[in-house]
C-alpha cells in the first residue's frame, strides 16, 4: 500500500515524469519564468529547488572535487550541461543569502482552452534586498530653524518696500478723490437748536394772542346785536 507516500504522478509513468520535469527545469533556468499547468508547476518546484541546493553547496565548497561532484549530480538530474553551467555560474549568486523558497507560483484566471485545466506561472524569486533602518528626517524646531540666505532676505525686503510704496500711493489717490468731511462743533449745534426752540415758542404765543383777540371781538359783536 502507498499510505503517506504523496508524489506528483501527473498521469504518466516514472520515466516520462522525470524527463518532463528535467525539461521544465531547463526551460525555467534559461527563461526565468515559464507558463504551465498548475499541477506541473507544483511538481516542478521541489525538483528545481533541489538543483539550486546542489549549486549552493558547490558554490560554498572549497575542494574542487566536491564542486565537480555536485555539478555531476545536477547534470544527472537536469540532463542538460548548458543549463547546469548557467545555474552554477550565474544564477546561484541570487540564492546565496536565501534559505529555501527559491521559486514563486502565480495562479492564472483563465483555464486552458483544450481541456480547461488550471494554468499557472512559475518563476525565480529575486535576491532579497537588505532592509536598512531608514531614519525619518527630523523636523526643524523653532529654536534651530534654518537661517535664510542673504539673497532671500534682500528679496523679501524689496517686496515689502514695494508693497509699502503701493499702499502709500493708493492712500494719496483716495485722499485727493474723496474730501474729508468737515467737523462741526457741538456748541454751535446746541446754540442753533436753542434759538430755534425760542422762535417756535414766540410763534406759539403770538398765535394764542391773536386767537384771544378774535374771540373777544366776536363776543363784543354778539352783545351789540343783542342790545339792538
Amino acid at each position: 500500500m502507498r499510505h503517506r507516500k504523496h508524489n506528483h504522478q501527473l498521469g504518466v509513468k516514472t520515466a516520462h515524469r522525470t524527463s518532463m520535469l528535467a525539461n521544465l527545469s531547463c526551460s525555467l533556468i534559461e527563461n526565468g519564468r515559464i507558463k504551465t499547468t498548475l499541477a506541473k508547476a507544483r511538481a516542478l518546484r521541489p525538483s528545481i529547488e533541489k538543483a539550486i541546493t546542489l549549486a549552493k553547496k558547490a558554490h560554498s565548497a572549497e575542494d574542487t572535487a566536491q564542486k565537480v561532484h555536485f555539478r555531476r549530480l545536477a547534470i544527472a538530474r537536469l540532463r542538460n550541461k548548458k543549463a547546469v553551467s548557467k545555474l552554477f555560474d550565474e544564477l546561484v549568486e541570487k540564492f546565496v543569502n536565501r534559505n529555501g523558497g527559491y521559486t514563486r507560483i502565480y495562479k492564472l484566471a483563465l483555464p486552458r482552452l483544450g481541456d480547461a485545466s488550471e494554468m499557472a506561472l512559475i518563476e525565480f524569486v529575486d535576491e532579497p534586498t537588505s532592509k536598512k533602518n531608514k531614519k525619518k528626517p527630523k523636523k526643524p524646531s523653532n529654536k534651530t530653524a534654518p537661517s535664510k540666505s542673504k539673497a532671500e532676505k534682500e528679496s523679501v525686503e524689496a517686496e515689502a518696500e514695494k508693497a509699502e510704496s503701493s499702499d502709500a500711493s493708493l492712500s494719496d489717490s483716495s485722499e485727493s478723490v474723496v474730501a474729508e468731511p468737515q467737523k462741526v462743533d457741538s456748541t454751535e449745534v446746541t446754540e442753533e437748536s436753542n434759538e430755534e426752540v425760542e422762535s417756535k415758542v414766540e410763534d406759539v404765543e403770538v398765535e394764542t394772542l391773536t386767537e384771544e383777540e378774535t374771540s373777544s371781538e366776536d363776543s363784543s359783536t354778539d352783545k351789540e346785536k343783542d342790545s339792538k
